[in-house]
């Protein structure tokens, strides 16, 4: 009988600390929401809480910890110096938890878990679908959030842990010590032309070819418009757009249409050109203008097993399909 009620102990101590690690997870989330909104009752709406319960748990956290965390300012709130500090231990925390989920429903033979990545929009159109899906088709519990970042916000993703992964195109190497390339491609710039246009006979393009066209050009900021913009000054050539955009399908569509000339990276086009309506030609850069795309991950954060795996997949097929040296 002694034996049964030590067992008994044993296994209420550990559903003890079972509620109160999932309370402290639910605490960490709300300060985390309240942080990405700025606003407690908008944090309320996506937690699916009342404004006021919602506030009462922050006062409640921040008596315990004996700091205010949280500047009340107009309609809402921002994270002082103090919770600038308790936000990202809480991320670390949350995102422990959501690798510990994974690993649990790998050893049950059901692989599961949620892959967010930051990344340019280049890579929405055609490279990431089909890699979204051909990792899916092998492994249908595991979702997906993407989420359209380019260069240090999708760096600044990584660091506060709404991103696993980000795919960021540079024209040099990552030299930010905080995080970690895990693979990097070269990526030369194509132009991007109507099948009819009047360049459509050339292997190759100088920028300065592409300056009697009218110019469509990504906005700012665009990594891919930077480069642009520094082949113009060391080739001494105007960049003097027609139309800009943020959208490359928009991009798209209106160079379909007459003489304009877009540009793009060789990720974001299809792989198979009889399917594309448009015409794409290599754009010969000034050596050190060489764009590269990074796959990067936070340093000396262990990726749950879904990221993990996927980023494994990315990174050989880079290695299959693009210049990885």
């Amino acid at each position: 009988m002694h034996f049964f009620v030590i067992i008994l102990d044993i296994l209420l101590f550990f559903a003890s600390l079972e509620i109160s690690y999932m309370r402290n997870l639910q605490i960490y989330r709300y300060v985390d929401t309240i942080s990405r909104t700025g606003s407690i009752r908008k944090a309320a709406d996506r937690l699916n809480i009342t404004s006021s319960a919602l506030n009462r748990r922050i006062l409640s956290l921040e008596d315990e910890l004996g700091f205010q965390i949280f500047e009340r300012i107009g309609n809402g709130v921002r994270l002082n110096t103090a919770g600038e500090l308790v936000v990202v231990m809480f991320r670390k925390q949350l995102a422990e938890a959501e690798r510990l989920k994974s690993q649990l429903a790998d050893l049950s033979g059901i692989r599961r878990g949620n892959v967010s990545i930051a990344c340019n929009q280049a890579l929405l159109t055609y490279f990431l679908p089909h890699q979204i899906h051909k990792y899916q088709s092998e492994f249908p519990n595991v979702t997906f959030n993407i989420m359209v970042k380019d260069g240090e916000q999708a760096m600044d993703s990584l660091r506060d842990y709404s991103a696993d992964l980000a795919l960021v195109f540079e024209f040099s190497s990552m030299k930010t010590a905080d995080l970690q390339t895990i693979c990097t491609v070269r990526q030369p710039i194509h132009a991007i032309m109507a099948k009819s246009h009047a360049l459509s006979n050339r292997a190759t393009l100088q920028f300065i070819d592409c300056q009697d066209y009218p110019l469509a050009l990504p906005g700012n900021p665009q990594s891919l418009r930077d480069i642009l913009e520094l082949t113009a000054n060391k080739t001494s050539t105007p960049l003097t757009p027609s139309l800009t955009s943020d959208d490359f399908t928009f991009l798209r569509n209106y160079v379909r249409l007459g003489e304009a000339i877009s540009f793009e990276l060789p990720i974001g086009l299809p792989s198979d050109s009889a399917n594309f309506d448009l015409l794409n030609i290599p754009l010969e850069l000034p050596d050190d203008l060489s764009g590269l795309l990074h796959l990067a991950q936070l340093r000396d954060r262990t990726l749950q097993v879904a990221a993990a795996r996927f980023a494994d997949q990315l990174s050989q097929t880079f290695f299959n399909k693009f210049d990885t040296n």
